[in-house]
């Protein structure tokens, strides 16, 4: 392997860590990135310091150790908050509003139109025509109640 370039470990140190970057902006979990920071770090002590490949490997294992916990303790101080909670819960977002009565609900079930699309939907019963509430959802069924 006289093609490969002869590096100082520090480079090998720092080249794993913008690799796991890279990962996990590619594959986000928030676990690689204390694995990152590990590395990186071990890279910086690593040419501050001339230590063997043994003790380097338990130094990235001590920070990466270090880095999982200390980033899983802020986590939960700091959770991720999503910008849209509803975002993928379509059900969630109609809540409030109003929905009109295709089919008669009869025995509590029937289907009323929101806007271009038909949704099955649960609720007291109503003739065809009816505007009801959306108040919940189960599923991909709307419950509904009658308006106030």
């Amino acid at each position: 392997m006289d093609w490969l370039p002869n590096l100082d470990p520090h480079w090998n140190w720092l080249a794993l860590g913008l690799v796991l970057a890279v990962a996990e902006i590619a594959i986000p979990g928030v676990f690689l990135i204390w694995l990152a920071g590990a590395a990186i770090l071990t890279g910086l002590v690593v040419l501050l310091l001339p230590i063997g490949l043994p003790v380097q490997i338990v130094l990235f294992a001590v920070l990466a150790i270090v880095a999982v916990f200390a980033g899983k303790r802020y986590i939960a101080r700091n959770p991720i908050h999503e910008a849209d909670p509803g975002m993928n819960d379509r059900g969630a977002r109609l809540l409030g509003e109003v929905v009109t009565i295709t089919h008669a609900i009869d025995g509590g079930t029937g289907r009323a139109r929101h806007g271009d699309t038909e949704w099955l939907v649960r609720g007291p019963d109503a003739e065809p025509g009816t505007r009801m509430r959306i108040a919940g959802h189960d599923g991909a069924v709307l419950v509904v109640e009658h308006l106030h």
